[in-house]
């Protein structure tokens, strides 16, 4: 910590509390990542699809969860500022063990989707452990902390599809299923026995309603700006995800080790992001994460005009991984944003909200991106993700900024 001020009000169980979260965001990042950029290739076997029903299928199991994620988040929220983020980090853990393990057993596509959905149902293992550590950490280091959570995650993202397109390549595309389920129960079991919450619990009546917390913020249309940005960026990544596989499959005509190729374009972005991560959480802290935020997205527009027109699996790994230089500058910033300018009674239920609009992301970045490849191609799911970013940097702009002391 930096001061003894800081060392009172955040005790001894901080420290060990944030490295066990940022252990657990990323194994979940790992799990997921090493079983969902393949899960396309995982439907193939498991009957004969057509191209477009091949596409289509894909992106449904990855957007039913997110479905299910959005319905259910806000009560979730709501049950977390009441009982704590803890209860709701052992809550995802646990239950990401058994329908990850139980998908692997997978006989058709409707079982693989049916454990997505329930997935989704009680998923939030990483928002809730930002939420929960954002609680604890004093606002002189929210933004260093808010890149590194970002870090566990995106690292976890790295390794996944690396180790997932391994295995799969190796042993079939279930074992990766069956290998997060355990390691997901391991974060269950570590959330559980070495995180400290130092959280009051708030009674029902007592707790403020959602909708006057945010009437009372001094800039509410930046609160929701940074929610949409939420959407806006987790659609640009989540058009691009269902379809990587089949896309790196196509560009190298379908010769070769396709899927760990494809682990490797999928993981680029990682790669790109965790160098960056540090040094522009640090810089975050100091110029503000707002023009962190507008600089991130700036660039991910220019970058997307360059992966439109790649031939190359490798050129589009190293623009994808140009990509997640950018991506350091993003989803932090937006979060940062969330934990300076709500009160820390409303975290639960606005980071919830916040997750809400990122599984709304989720659902329209996978449906939109695997209907266009199936209708047209995967160069314009490409060409439409850029643009709906500059959307985003557009509607960025235009939010009045108020100064920070």
């Amino acid at each position: 910590m930096d001061s003894a001020v800081a060392a009172d009000k955040f005790p001894h169980g901080w420290h060990r509390t944030f490295y066990t979260l940022w252990l657990g965001a990323f194994i979940t990042g790992m799990g997921y990542s090493m079983t969902m950029p393949f899960i396309s290739l995982f439907i193939n076997e498991l009957g004969h699809y057509s191209h477009f029903q091949l596409n289509f299928y894909s992106g449904l199991a990855f957007a039913v969860t997110f479905i299910s994620q959005a319905i259910v988040s806000p009560f979730w929220g709501s049950l977390a500022d009441r009982k704590g983020r803890k209860l709701m980090c052992m809550r995802a853990s646990g239950v990401m063990a058994c329908t990850i393990f139980i998908t692997g057993f997978s006989q058709d596509v409707w079982m693989i989707i049916g454990m997505r959905f329930l997935q989704g149902v009680f998923s939030g293992y990483i928002n809730n452990a930002i939420a929960m550590i954002a609680g604890e950490t004093p606002h002189s280091r929210s933004g260093w902390v808010m890149a590194a959570m970002s870090t566990a995650g995106v690292a976890g993202n790295l390794v996944g599809p690396l180790l997932g397109g391994a295995l799969s390549g190796a042993f079939g595309y279930r074992i990766p299923f069956f290998i997060t389920g355990g390691l997901m129960f391991i974060v269950f079991l570590s959330t559980w026995l070495l995180t400290v919450e130092h959280f009051k619990p708030i009674q029902k009546a007592a707790m403020k309603p959602l909708g006057k917390i945010i009437h009372e913020l001094t800039n509410p249309r930046l609160i929701f700006v940074m929610f949409l940005t939420t959407m806006i960026v987790t659609a640009s990544t989540m058009s691009i995800s269902p379809i990587i596989s089949l896309y790196v499959r196509s560009l190298m005509h379908n010769h070769g080790n396709v899927a760990f190729v494809a682990g490797v374009v999928a993981a680029a972005p990682g790669l790109g992001t965790l160098i960056a991560a540090s040094k522009v959480g640090h810089k975050m802290d100091q110029i503000g994460p707002e023009r962190i935020l507008r600089i991130g997205l700036t660039v991910a527009v220019v970058l997307f005009v360059p992966m439109t027109f790649t031939h190359s699996p490798w050129s589009l790994a190293f623009w994808r991984f140009l990509l997640g230089l950018a991506n350091a500058a993003l989803m932090p910033a937006a979060q940062t944003v969330l934990t300076l300018d709500v009160p820390t009674e409303a975290f639960g239920r606005i980071f919830s909200l916040n997750q809400s609009f990122q599984a709304g992301g989720a659902v329209l970045g996978s449906l939109l991106g695997s209907t266009i490849s199936g209708l047209s191609s995967y160069q314009m799911v490409f060409a439409v993700t850029g643009l709906t970013l500059l959307v985003n940097l557009i509607l960025v702009w235009s939010v009045r900024i108020k100064k920070r002391a």
